[in-house]
């Protein structure tokens, strides 16, 4: 009762220091409302602890409070005397990765041979609609070539480990989730530079096997370290179970915080835009998946899965191809708003459709399949 109380309290303070964010911004004193804004992101992360329906939200709002402090004081996140904090991004994408190797096993793909159609369905609807709507989205916005380069780049990566978490919360196939993000990640050195030819060399110069090479030691040479130590150290490495999602969501903070700063002038001046096309981006993903899916006659279980594998993306992947190609100011942009913002979508998405039973829905089942993939611990 005292925690609840207290929740109450630190959300009623968040929403006083919004209230006086609004009005020093509208009189243009930023000095002040920068600080207020970061206090009331944090208040409320706080805050939402106590509610079991609002819980999910802290890591996003701390995300925010995060993305606000760089964008105040940029300075204190592009560089450490003569070291870059860019420097950082793809040894941080290399430790994600490793962390979904070391939860992966070959029952993971077992979905393949027992559900072949889910998983085609699901990977080739990654690999066309968010590519086509970033690329259609890119050619509308205006934007600078890079920056729109950076919108396709978004929708040409894999999906992302938190399609995971909110399959299981939306209560769709957790199983053909987990599939069909790890087939994703393995095709991603292979299958994403093509796409970036095709449909972002209008706009910048792609060299495709630079970045299958880039993308290959991001992805295949750490996930195939994790497998193997996944292998070696089974039911032997609880420690290391625990320790991997909290690095992982700490690193992808510190990578949407550092691009964050790089790209503070540009985001900016074309913060709203862009973060209006990333929404419709991940929106329509969701939207055009589950009806792809539903068009070939998957199951509400099976199309839920579909939704929001192709909705989430995986945004710190994103951000490691456009640090790799020197680009992580420009490119990179559209990576660091997706990220934040398909957590809040695909959160209130998840919400909606736990409410909804799907048809075939086995609790514990999903239980199961849940505690195998240690990636939800």
């Amino acid at each position: 009762m005292k925690e609840l109380s207290l929740s109450k309290i630190l959300i009623g303070l968040a929403l006083v220091l919004l209230v006086l964010t609004l009005l020093f911004a509208i009189q243009g004193n930023w000095t002040v409302a920068g600080p207020a804004a970061i206090a009331f992101f944090v208040l409320l992360a706080i805050g939402f602890r106590g509610y079991e329906s609002l819980k999910r939200y802290t890591y996003t709002l701390m995300i925010f409070a995060a993305v606000t402090t760089s964008l105040c004081y940029p300075q204190y996140f592009i560089s450490w005397g003569d070291f870059k904090y860019t420097n950082l991004i793809t040894p941080l994408i290399q430790l994600i990765m490793f962390g979904m190797g070391t939860s992966m096993s070959v029952k993971d793909f077992v979905s393949v041979v027992k559900t072949p159609k889910g998983v085609v369905i699901g990977v080739v609807s990654q690999f066309i609609i968010m590519p086509l709507l970033g690329f259609t989205l890119a050619s509308i916005s205006g934007f600078s070539a890079e920056i729109a380069a950076g919108i396709i780049l978004i929708g040409c990566s894999p999906s992302g480990l938190a399609s995971n978490v909110m399959s299981y919360l939306a209560k769709a196939n957790l199983a053909l989730s987990i599939t069909i993000t790890s087939i994703t990640t393995l095709m991603a050195p292979f299958v994403t530079p093509l796409l970036m030819k095709m449909l972002a060399g209008a706009f910048i110069e792609i060299n495709v096997l630079n970045m299958m090479w880039d993308i290959s030691k991001m992805i295949i040479l750490p996930i195939g370290l994790g497998l193997i130590v996944n292998k070696l150290l089974r039911g032997r490495s609880k420690w290391l179970d625990d320790a991997m999602p909290v690095l992982s969501m700490l690193g992808i903070a510190l990578i949407i915080v550092v691009i964050t700063a790089a790209g503070r002038d540009s985001l900016l001046n074309i913060g709203p835009l862009l973060i209006v096309l990333v929404l419709i981006h991940n929106l329509f993903g969701y939207f055009l998946g589950y009806w792809f899916a539903r068009v070939f006659k998957m199951s509400e279980r099976d199309s839920r899965t579909v939704a929001i594998e192709v909705g989430m993306q995986n945004g710190g992947l994103a951000s490691g191809i456009a640090k790799e190609m020197g680009k992580i100011a420009t490119v990179g942009l559209a990576a660091a708003v997706f990220g934040p913002l398909m957590n809040v979508t695909g959160s209130i998405l998840a919400s909606y459709w736990h409410k909804k039973v799907p048809e075939g829905y086995d609790p514990i089942e999903a239980l199961e399949t849940a505690e195998l993939n240690h990636s939800l611990k």
